[in-house]
């Protein structure tokens, strides 16, 4: 634990937790005080009910009689530095090694975090869908869209499933559009639905569709196209059928 001169000193800092076992960092935060320290102590209070991938790498180095490396990677910082610095370094670390093990990126990664070029130029440059021609879908992959980048899975698969979609709307839906950061990169012809089940093998309405590229005149009107001016700030719900 750090002293109180140790603190005075600290400001806002970012720091990473390092496991003694691979010498590799599984996750990064930011934190005032002794906020670097908390994360094995939730566990040493708590050690029967971990369900977080941090914790659970947490208990394993303990129960071989290690301990956590704790590094701080910058201090003296504002708050306002620190959530930057926080996410870009967990930007970068997942970008380029393992994923870490936090469980939400840092803050406002989805729109400043890496990009590759042409999906800065697509983010800044999209013209705005303002009307709607077919019965669509739109499906957010904000969740699935850095993952399936770094798996070479393609927005198609991460698109496809699995969604709580009402039954009664299956049959008239005809396109499926893969919205990420309120840009429509992706659209499908849906051509069947099937159920879909989620990881503890319960269907709870999900349903997944099989579907291919949409036609050229189809994906003219839709593809590459902005809902960044419809978006409500802190929606949850990933699916919508109208603007």
């Amino acid at each position: 634990m750090f002293d109180n001169l140790t603190i005075n000193k600290l400001g806002f800092y970012v720091y990473a937790l390092l496991n003694p076992l691979t010498n590799k960092v599984f996750y990064i935060g930011k934190g005032v005080d002794n906020r670097v320290f908390a994360h094995k102590n939730e566990v040493l209070e708590n050690r029967s009910n971990l369900t977080s991938l941090k914790s659970i790498e947490i208990k394993e180095i303990l129960e071989k009689k290690l301990d956590i490396k704790h590094l701080i990677i910058r201090h003296g910082l504002t708050e306002k530095e620190a959530f930057l610095v926080e996410a870009t370094l967990i930007d970068y670390h997942n970008f380029s090694f393992e994923k870490l093990t936090n469980e939400v990126a840092g803050h406002q990664s989805g729109f400043y975090g890496i990009k590759t070029t042409d999906e800065l130029i697509r983010q800044y440059n999209a013209p705005k869908l303002d009307s709607l021609f077919h019965k669509v879908v739109i499906i957010n992959i904000n969740k699935r869209y850095a993952s399936a980048k770094n798996s070479n899975l393609s927005i198609y698969e991460a698109t496809k499933e699995s969604w709580v979609v009402s039954k009664d709307r299956l049959e008239e839906l005809e396109y499926a559009l893969a919205e990420f950061e309120g840009i429509i990169i992706g659209v499908y012809k849906i051509n069947n639905w099937y159920p879909s089940k989620t990881n503890n093998n319960k269907q709870n309405n999900r349903w997944g569709f099989n579907g291919e590229e949409a036609s050229i005149e189809i994906k003219e009107i839709y593809f590459n196209k902005s809902i960044q001016h419809i978006k409500k700030k802190g929606a949850a719900n990933p699916i919508r059928y109208n603007l």
